[in-house]
């Protein structure tokens, strides 16, 4: 596991909290780990779309790997027990583990921390994810930590990348065209993550596509079939049209 980075002034590198994570401990197996801390999942509309997005395309384009898990706001306890120590990304990947159903996920069970982890803004969240999270994330071992600010009000640009290299988390530098887009790489996804105003979207380059959401990808499924029916009964007027011909 990696260990916490140091505090830095470095403006590359990711503030981070003035204390290392704590160490897993023994606990009695009688010990209860909430599945909820009783906050919202989101503070206004564009953060909400943003998350349920992120976790919502990624869950589908990983549905085929059993041994990767998406999770978004999810309890995630890294130090056994002590339930009153959590963190809950916002969206999240973990490799190499099981693809299932879970209430929270109890790092010392798995074996591991996530490896991708995004975080969205909002007004009361956005100081903890750039000065307390990063500490705790280098603990887990999050290969790469995304923050994006939907609104443009805390982040300049609003979409920030850092991949731990080193050490440390090192800053990535988003690419802007000309219309304004940022983009940035994850090598750990093997991904693009594209932001145009509130909105951000993980694009394949190796597909050329964007990642639907569910809903997305289940209006694209209706349009499909749809055209499909349509292009049917099409030929089926054509062929009935051509037998009276003859």
């Amino acid at each position: 596991m990696s260990q916490p980075i140091a505090p830095s002034t470095d403006a590359s590198s990711v503030p981070v909290a003035d204390a290392p994570v704590p160490p897993v401990t023994a606990s009695p197996a009688a010990i209860d780990y909430p599945s909820s801390d009783g906050k919202p999942l989101a503070e206004n509309d564009p953060q909400l779309h943003a998350i349920l997005y992120a976790v919502g395309a990624l869950r589908v384009y990983y549905r085929d790997r059993p041994d990767v898990y998406v999770s978004g706001d999810l309890l995630v306890y890294y130090e056994e027990g002590n339930p009153r120590v959590s963190v809950a990304p916002d969206a999240f990947v973990v490799f190499g583990v099981e693809d299932r159903i879970r209430m929270n996920y109890k790092v010392w069970e798995e074996g591991k921390g996530p490896d991708f982890v995004l975080e969205v803004a909002s007004p009361s969240t956005w100081r903890e994810d750039v000065r307390r999270k990063p500490g705790i994330y280098a603990g887990l071992g999050v290969r790469e930590y995304f923050l994006f600010d939907p609104m443009g009000a805390h982040y300049t640009p609003r979409l920030r990348g850092y991949r731990w290299v080193a050490g440390k988390y090192e800053r990535l530098t988003a690419v802007e065209s000309i219309d304004r887009t940022l983009t940035l790489r994850s090598e750990v996804l093997d991904l693009d993550l594209r932001t145009q105003g509130e909105e951000i979207r993980f694009h394949d380059p190796a597909t050329g596509e964007t990642l639907l959401s569910y809903e997305e990808e289940a209006a694209a499924r209706r349009e499909e079939a749809a055209a499909r029916q349509a292009a049917e009964a099409r030929v089926a007027e054509l062929e009935a049209r051509l037998r009276e011909y003859r």
